[in-house]
């Protein structure tokens, strides 16, 4: 597919806009960004009592009641010096879990290191799976495509093509008849946990370029229940202008398939012609598709219908 492709091995984000995705309180900013490299999150039980072997420094530190109740526990300069051989190592970030109160050694040592320090009133084992989730998709390798993606009875189609074809008022007419819009124009995918994950760019999110109309907000035309924020790719539906003479299925006996980050999506291409009800045959797509995954294959029940017959 034509686009763009990105392999995320570090991403850069901003402190603010990390707790406000992970809905985190700001108590330092530290150096003002997070570099982010690994999915995995830590809580530094032994790289407290000193043991630094397996310590890997590109990972989020998580301070929960375990690790702050042994901090609790020794001396001040004990307590002073484990923190200091954590917080100097560059870490990402240290967030402080379950809203519990923020030691003052740790806000110090933070302000020298210009390490950024946020808590969460999450209790320790929700928190982490959320920054692991986080990580995952702001990690995940990245397709940038041009097309127009919406949720059409709860499968998600692709809609490609050369412009003009005219796919933003297709996926408007979609949208009219109750299903709904994910991402007009620019589609960014990506890969996470072998699943292709589409969502619009944050700045044109629920904007749509209607030819003769100009711009507009799909969400606040038609409400909420009209927009979805991201959805699995399972179909990728090409808008083709008709050509005399070109063969096109007609039965459905053979699937193509197209492969974006290496995973293969069931791919379709219809041809346009004036008059043709385009929104119609992507719902049937879509009930088509639902078919086959509970098992039935019109197809298939068609070839053993007619060659049944003639034995």
């Amino acid at each position: 597919m034509k686009g763009r492709q990105i392999e995320n091995e570090v991403v850069k984000v901003s402190v603010e806009s990390f707790a406000k995705e992970l809905e985190l309180e700001v108590v330092s900013k530290g150096r003002g960004e997070l570099v982010l490299s690994s999915i995995s999150v830590s809580r530094p039980g032994l790289p407290l009592s000193g043991y630094f072997v397996h310590f890997d420094k590109t990972r989020v530190q998580v301070l929960g009641k375990a690790e702050t109740e042994y901090l609790a526990g020794l001396t001040a300069q004990g307590r002073y010096s484990a923190l200091d051989n954590l917080i100097k190592r560059d870490i990402p970030c240290l967030i402080i879990s379950r809203g519990i109160e923020i030691m003052p050694e740790i806000k110090e040592l933070c302000e020298k290191y210009s390490c950024p320090l946020l808590s969460s009133k999450k209790i320790t084992t929700v928190l982490i799976n959320d920054i692991t989730a986080y990580k995952s998709e702001a990690l995940a390798p990245t397709h940038v495509a041009h097309g127009v993606f919406v949720d059409v009875f709860g499968i998600g189609i692709l809609i490609t093509g050369e412009s003009g074809v005219g796919k933003s008022e297709i996926a408007l007419d979609l949208v009219n008849r109750g299903h709904r819009l994910v991402a007009d124009d620019s589609v960014i995918i990506k890969n996470i946990n072998d699943k292709l994950i589409g969502k619009a760019p944050r700045n044109i999110r629920y904007f749509m370029e209607i030819r003769g109309l100009g711009i507009i907000n799909v969400q606040q035309m038609f409400g909420p229940g009209a927009i979805t924020p991201s959805k699995t790719i399972d179909i990728i539906a090409e808008l083709s202008p008709w050509e005399a003479g070109k063969g096109y299925e007609r039965i459905g006996t053979e699937e193509l398939y197209e492969e974006i980050l290496g995973e293969k999506i069931l791919k379709v291409t219809i041809p346009v012609t004036p008059g043709r009800n385009i929104p119609i045959v992507l719902e049937t797509a879509a009930r088509k598709f639902r078919l086959k995954q509970a098992g039935y294959d019109a197809a298939a029940d068609l070839m053993k219908s007619v060659f049944g017959s003639n034995e």
